[in-house]
C-alpha cells in the first residue's frame, strides 16, 4: 500500500476514536452512531467504514487501548512488581472504579465484555496475563485452563459492573465481594484474600480511575491533532 493512503488511513482511524471516545462518554455506546461520530470527527459519513467494518469494531480498538492503559496503570502502582495476586487486584478493581464514574462509562465496559470480539480480545488476553502472574499458584494449569477460568470471571467481572453501587451496596461491598469470588476462582486462600482487599479497600482507587480515563481522552486528543 502507498505511504499516502496508508497515512490517511491512521488519520482517518485516530480521528474516529478520539470523537468516538468523546460521544462514547458523553451519550453511551448504544446512543452513539456511526454517522455521529463520523460527523465529530469532521468527516462523511461513508469514512467511517473506510476506518472500521462497524461500531463494534471501533470499541474493539478502543478496547485495546483501555486495557493497554489499565494494565500500565496497575503494573506502576507495583513498581517492584511485588505480589502478583495483589497485582491482579488493583487491575480488576480498577476496573470497577471506572465503572462507577458515570452511567456512560459503565454502558461502555458492560458492552465491552458484552459484544463478542471485544469480550473475546477481553478474555484471552487477561488469560495470558493471569498465567503470568499465577504460575507459582497454579503451577500445574495449562494455557487452555487459565482461557477457562477467565471465562468464569469474565462473567462475574460483568454482572459485578453492570449492578450500580447504592446505600445498601455500596463500593466496599461491591469490592470486597467481587475480589473475593475472583481470588477464589484462583484458589487464593481466605486469609490471603483478607489481607489484600483489607488494603485495596485503603487505596484511593477512584481517583486513579478517573486520571486514567482523562489521560485516555488527552491522549487520543493528541495522536488525532498530530497525525
Amino acid at each position: 500500500m502507498p505511504r499516502g493512503i496508508q497515512k490517511k488511513g491512521i488519520i482517518r482511524e485516530e480521528k474516529m476514536l478520539s470523537a468516538a471516545i468523546e460521544l462514547f462518554l458523553k451519550n453511551g455506546y448504544e446512543k452513539t452512531s456511526t454517522a455521529s461520530i463520523a460527523k465529530a470527527a469532521g468527516l462523511s459519513d461513508s469514512s467511517f467504514f473506510a476506518a472500521f467494518e462497524n461500531k463494534e469494531a471501533l470499541l474493539r480498538r478502543l478496547v485495546e487501548k483501555m486495557y493497554e492503559a489499565q494494565f500500565l496503570q496497575s503494573d506502576a502502582l507495583l513498581p517492584d512488581k511485588g505480589d502478583p495476586v495483589f497485582l491482579y487486584s488493583v487491575g480488576t478493581a480498577l476496573q470497577l472504579h471506572i465503572t462507577e464514574l458515570s452511567e456512560p462509562l459503565r454502558e461502555l465496559y458492560v458492552t465491552a465484555y458484552t459484544l463478542p470480539t471485544t469480550a473475546e480480545y477481553i478474555i484471552t488476553q487477561t488469560a495470558k496475563k493471569l498465567q503470568k502472574l499465577f504460575a507459582d499458584f497454579l503451577s500445574d494449569a495449562t494455557s487452555k485452563d487459565f482461557y477457562e477460568m477467565e471465562l468464569a470471571s469474565s462473567g462475574i467481572t460483568r454482572s459485578f459492573m453492570a449492578r450500580p453501587c447504592d446505600f445498601y451496596f455500596t463500593t466496599e461491598d461491591k469490592l470486597s465481594r467481587y475480589l473475593s469470588c475472583n481470588l477464589s476462582l484462583y484458589h487464593v486462600s481466605s486469609r490471603q484474600q483478607k489481607d489484600i482487599i483489607s488494603s485495596i479497600l485503603k487505596m484511593d482507587l477512584r481517583t486513579i480511575a478517573a486520571n486514567m480515563i482523562d489521560n485516555m481522552i488527552r491522549q487520543a486528543k493528541n495522536q488525532s491533532a498530530s497525525v
